[in-house]
């Protein structure tokens, strides 16, 4: 099978991509497979690194905004459909994967007008803009949430699939966890591991508040790896700085910063809770890992559909939600505190953020996109 991804912008549409990619592969292991993306974003780095081929094309995000710069978007989004044909009339795809954001457009309207099916991916509660306007001409329209399935065109195909992770349930039990802790030279740590993590963007205002708490109370039983996104870890390293400075010590015994994270899985092994936005595929990780959290929404977000994701956890008791509007250092701290009080209430919010995967993730995706 000769597939092209399209996907761009953040990892919560290109995790899934990539995630989809490797699915394929293992079904089909002479498959070809190429993504489309552009020149500066988060895909190069991500996609590279998963081993993939990627190609550019010009395009542009149209704002929600009366702007002159959706002008110039709209050219290039104009543009992009030239450089998407260009592109698949070469590489000559058996079918087009898109999992939303404005590189869709360009990219599936190339493969309508040369008559190449083309499948999407919706991972969030509330659909995107680009996802919705496709919908209807896909040849199927996968969805993460079965929420998602009546904010969809009444005549597309949608099918409730759940959103595809980089590893699955089996992949985590299977870790060992002291191997990990050695792998990420985390095996002189005697405490309880807290997992900050603000999606491939990284979150200023999240980190900020983590660094400031950690500072406040430094709790003695509690070490944090925070990752603070590619954009944000200078400041945050001088952040770090000052604090000592004022304190009069390093704060090392408490903090660890990562600009990024490749071995999520791993991670998420080591880790006895996390602090998150609500993404979709962080939802499905987090119920893959079996592990407990404060989710902290985007507020920015579409529709507002991180608080609903994080909803999902929440409801089952798996998860505190603080909106970052009462994000403080005192009512994280509590938070955290309030799910690292026993090592049994930590295993029970585990077991039931598993309560939520979606079953059977990987064949429902491969039965949409395979050719049959």
């Amino acid at each position: 099978m000769r597939v092209i991804f399209a996907c761009a912008g953040t990892g919560g549409h290109i995790n899934p991509a990539i995630a989809m990619a490797n699915l394929i592969k293992k079904n089909e292991n002479d498959s070809k497979i190429l993504f489309i993306g552009t020149e500066n974003g988060l895909e190069n780095k991500l996609v590279i690194n998963a081993g993939y081929e990627i190609k550019h094309i010009r395009t542009g995000k149209i704002l929600r905004e009366l702007t002159l710069k959706n002008v110039s978007a709209l050219i290039n989004a104009y543009r992009g459909i030239g450089d998407s044909k260009s592109i698949i009339k070469e590489f000559k795809p058996d079918i087009i994967i898109g999992t939303g954001g404005y590189i869709c457009g360009p990219v599936m309207k190339a493969a309508k007008k040369l008559n190449i099916p083309y499948v999407l991916h919706e991972s969030n509660a509330f659909p995107g803009v680009s996802v919705k306007l496709l919908a209807k001409d896909a040849k199927c329209v996968m969805v993460g949430f079965e929420d998602a399935k009546s904010r969809l065109n009444s005549k597309a195909n949608v099918v409730y699939t759940g959103t595809p992770a980089k590893f699955n349930e089996q992949d985590i039990i299977a870790l060992d966890k002291k191997t990990c802790l050695k792998k990420l030279n985390l095996d002189n740590i005697n405490k309880k591991i807290v997992l900050v993590t603000c999606g491939s963007q990284g979150a200023k205002r999240i980190n900020e508040v983590v660094l400031s708490m950690i500072k406040k109370y430094q709790n003695k039983d509690i070490y944090f790896i925070l990752v603070t996104g590619d954009k944000n870890y200078d400041e945050v390293k001088t952040l770090k700085e000052e604090a000592q400075k004022d304190i009069g010590r390093s704060l090392d015994e408490y903090l660890r910063l990562e600009k990024f994270v490749f071995n999520m899985d791993e991670m998420y092994k080591v880790a006895d809770m996390c602090i998150t936005r609500a993404g979709a595929m962080t939802i499905s990780e987090l119920s893959l890992a079996h592990k407990p959290s404060v989710l902290i929404p985007l507020p920015t977000a579409a529709e507002n559909h991180q608080f609903f994701n994080a909803k999902v956890l929440e409801n089952v008791g798996a998860a505190k939600i603080i909106e970052q509007k009462d994000l403080t250092e005192e009512s994280l701290n509590n938070a955290i505190k309030d799910i690292l009080s026993s090592q049994d209430n930590i295993d029970k919010m585990g077991q039931k953020a598993s309560s939520v995967i979606v079953k059977d993730v990987e064949k429902k995706i491969y039965d949409c996109i395979k050719i049959k």
